[in-house]
């Protein structure tokens, strides 16, 4: 009998504290995770990857259509060259796709344009004074003609409107002083808030620019794509996968646009955009537009968009591009 009671003390005495269980603590809640914003779209991510930007020159003549990657690129510069035709910037940096192309010749605004990005600047030919004033603004320069690799050619396409990259091979190639990611450009409507175009503008479904006689790109706000989708003249603009050119931010800068002393093979003159200075500006974000004004301090200053009463300018988060319209010659007509 003392055996069995001795059996049921020890028992008892094994099994958990009352008063223990009782104030043990309630599991801990994991931390929310930290979110930071793409430096050029504003798009918030856990980790962004640590790599620089890249800028690459794109074609945008008839023959060079449609192009491939300008989908992918979170800030597309869009300029008049010689003859009247544009030609595209395309900064990369927070989508990197197998592929783009076409891949032509920097122009004297280049410089002004990528110079902020302290990034990698990519093309196929250019006059010795334009690749020099890349490297002098701070960009590493990838030039076709001086060997860099990943560029090649498409036999699909008749030259020299069938140089294409791999843009991969491209950032492999950055060097010690050009590894960090870009400083932000433009400024980014917080999580949950309106942009700037939307909060204190004013509703519009098109936005048509002339940039030359045959430069008239436009922008028609789609609500179930949530964005503004390009137009060349009549025709719609598309990607090489089909995909229509799309825009969560058109920028519209109005520039000067003067003559240079180069002459292109054909004898028309190289223009060049004054990029550094200011001027009259147009947002679109969201379906709205709101006027603005731009200035750009020096050319590796970023460009500062100001709204009415001198507030700064925040666009919806996502890619932007950036029309620069002749002041002048050039028009901005909304719908």
């Amino acid at each position: 009998m003392l055996t069995l009671i001795g059996a049921l003390v020890l028992t008892a005495g094994c099994g958990p504290d009352e008063s223990e269980t009782a104030s043990s603590p309630a599991p801990e809640t994991p931390p929310a995770p930290v979110l930071v914003p793409w430096p050029l779209t504003g798009i918030e991510l856990e980790a962004p990857p640590q790599r620089p930007a890249l800028a690459v020159k794109i074609e945008n003549s008839v023959a060079a259509r449609p192009q491939t990657g300008l989908n992918s690129a979170d800030v597309v510069w869009e300029e008049v060259v010689e003859g009247g035709i544009t030609r595209f910037v395309a900064v990369f940096h927070s989508n990197v796709p197998p592929e783009i192309g076409p891949i032509r010749s920097v122009r004297p605004m280049d410089a002004a344009i990528a110079g902020p990005l302290h990034g990698l600047f990519a093309f196929s030919g250019g006059g010795p004074d334009f690749v020099r004033a890349i490297s002098d603004a701070g960009m590493q320069v990838l030039s076709q003609d001086a060997g860099a690799d990943g560029f090649f050619r498409l036999a699909t396409r008749s030259a020299p409107h069938n140089v294409y990259a791999d843009p991969a091979t491209f950032l492999a190639q950055a060097d010690a002083g050009h590894l960090a990611p870009p400083a932000p450009e433009f400024q980014f409507a917080p999580a949950g808030q309106p942009p700037t175009a939307v909060a204190m503008g004013a509703p519009a479904a098109l936005v048509q620019l002339k940039l030359s006689g045959s430069g008239r790109p436009s922008w028609t706000w789609s609500a179930p794509d949530s964005g503004w989708l390009r137009a060349e003249g009549d025709t719609p603009a598309t990607g090489a996968d089909g995909a229509r050119l799309r825009a969560a931010n058109v920028v519209v800068l109005r520039v000067q646009v003067v003559n240079t002393a180069f002459r292109d093979p054909a004898g028309n003159p190289v223009p060049e955009t004054v990029m550094v200075g200011g001027g009259e500006a147009l947002v679109a974000s969201g379906g709205s537009t709101i006027a603005a004004t731009w200035s750009k301090a020096s050319e590796t200053a970023p460009v500062v968009l100001t709204g009415p009463g001198g507030a700064p300018v925040q666009l919806a988060p996502g890619n932007t591009w950036v029309e620069l319209v002749p002041d002048g010659s050039g028009s901005v007509t909304l719908g």
